[in-house]
């Protein structure tokens, strides 16, 4: 099947509000003019103020979904969002990989929620981290989530170790020294992408809509730093689109 648009698709939780997840990615993709295929990782229940409770898709489901969508559909790039632990990972990247590897991938890795909810079950296996990385495109974790995945004595030294192994787009808005001053790495360049933190409020799955906005971006044809600064212009008119948590796609 052939569409008039770049096909993307969204592996990612289902969140009943919203504001994160699938739905959100979805309606990032549309306001992108891109197409959004989605499939759910799992079910969960939450608010944009409390997470109560998840419900994991297996993964020979997801794998099964997954192949299905990319023999019919030909997909330009992938998002992926919330994962039950590194080894679900691994075998999502691996399997679009072996598909095609001329596909996108987008991690965004979302270890715990902005409630305080931990996703990833397990311990960190950093040898299995970084064979999975080496398949990705673009890796998009905050301050507090790059320092989990490789340990070091800042953020910014842990984005330019894993930047050997795909893009980082380390996201600044945990960084009390620079708020909204967001950071790209590739393998032998950083970018820097100044923000604009007046009239923005906080917003529930932010991350989210930023990491389906660049893989929104990438299918459109913009190199990496340009599908990062696209996509920051469009957050930021994301988090400035009202007061509360929940933000309007469209305004």
């Amino acid at each position: 099947m052939e569409l008039n648009r770049p096909i993307v698709l969204s592996i990612a939780g289902f969140d009943p509000c919203a504001g994160a997840g699938i739905l959100a990615d979805i309606k990032t993709f549309e306001q992108h003019k891109v197409y959004g295929l989605g499939i759910n990782t799992a079910q969960t229940l939450q608010t944009e103020n409390d997470f109560i409770s998840i419900k994991w898709e297996a993964e020979n489901d997801i794998l099964k979904a997954l192949e299905t969508m990319l023999d019919h559909y030909d997909v330009k790039a992938v998002k992926i969002g919330i994962v039950e632990n590194i080894g679900t990972l691994q075998n999502i990247v691996y399997f679009i990989h072996q598909k095609n590897a001329a596909i996108k991938i987008v991690v965004d890795t979302v270890i715990k929620s902005s409630s305080g909810f931990d996703f990833w079950d397990g311990a960190m296996n950093e040898e299995l981290l970084l064979g999975t990385l080496s398949k990705v495109f673009l890796l998009t974790p905050n301050y507090n989530e790059v320092l989990q995945l490789m340990p070091s004595a800042n953020a910014k030294e842990s984005a330019k170790k894993l930047s050997t192994y795909c893009h980082v787009l380390l996201k600044g808005g945990h960084n009390k020294e620079a708020l909204g001053v967001d950071y790209v790495y590739t393998a032998n360049n950083m970018e820097t992408l100044q923000g604009n933190t007046e009239g923005m409020y906080a917003k529930h799955g932010s991350g989210c809509v930023l990491s389906a906005a660049i893989t929104a971006n990438l299918a459109l044809g913009f190199e990496v730093v340009d599908a990062c600064s696209n996509a920051k212009k469009h957050i930021e008119q994301f988090l400035s689109s009202n007061k509360n948590l929940l933000g309007y796609h469209h305004v």
